[in-house]
């Protein structure tokens, strides 16, 4: 510890504003399904994640500061090689990993994406985070082969560390045009409340559990 931390804690400053701030903090780590890409962050369901869990105001209970740490593109490598450096900054009591689709999408190998995943929930188990796991679902044009043994990639991870799974988080909006961008790859904005409605459940059991 430096000379001037050391004396930040003494004089009463704290030095990590975001523990500050809240009872617990929550870490996203997504790629663009959930960096509100197409349109303004405050937009995303990330971020009405937090406008609902600030209006929480009288429980305690979900009094938490989320942090968005999604990027667009990323991929299960990506998302693995900053992880170590965000918990260790963040101290997160929940991770919410959102990322594969990129993998697919680029044809990596799946033995490689569990792999990649396995390790994120390993190091977010090994500082005490609880885990939700959210699965995507590829276009058709993939072919139904590829895009079963993605889902049971994430049954598989889910089974083996006990974790919570959103099998197919974008399931209401996807196949319907309204809700997607011009792409029919990401949602609109019209979407993001109708997805974090659907995510809710799993995320308050996740923070009162």
């Amino acid at each position: 510890m430096s000379l001037f931390v050391f004396l930040m804690i003494m004089l009463g400053f704290n030095t990590n504003p975001v523990q500050a701030q809240s009872q617990g903090v929550m870490l996203v780590m997504g790629d663009s399904l959930s960096a509100a890409y197409g349109m303004s962050t405050e937009q995303g369901w990330v971020a009405l994640l937090q406008q609902k869990l600030n209006q929480q105001t009288k429980d305690k209970a979900f009094n938490i500061q989320v942090v968005n740490a999604s990027l667009s593109g990323e991929t299960t490598s990506g998302g693995l090689q900053r992880l170590p450096g965000l918990v260790e900054r963040y101290q997160p009591n929940y991770v919410i990993i959102e990322l594969g689709a990129n993998d697919a999408l680029r044809g990596q190998g799946l033995r490689t994406t569990e792999r990649n995943l396995a390790r994120m929930i390993e190091i977010s188990q090994q500082v005490g985070a609880k885990v939700l796991l959210l699965g995507i679902r590829l276009p058709t044009n993939y072919g139904p082969a590829y895009d079963a043994r993605l889902a049971q990639t994430y049954l598989n991870l889910a089974e083996t560390y006990q974790l919570d799974l959103d099998p197919f988080f974008l399931e209401e909006v996807a196949l319907d045009p309204g809700l997607m961008q011009d792409d029919a790859l990401h949602p609109n904005t019209e979407a993001q409340p109708i997805i974090l409605q659907r995510l809710w459940p799993k995320l308050k059991n996740l923070m009162i559990e």
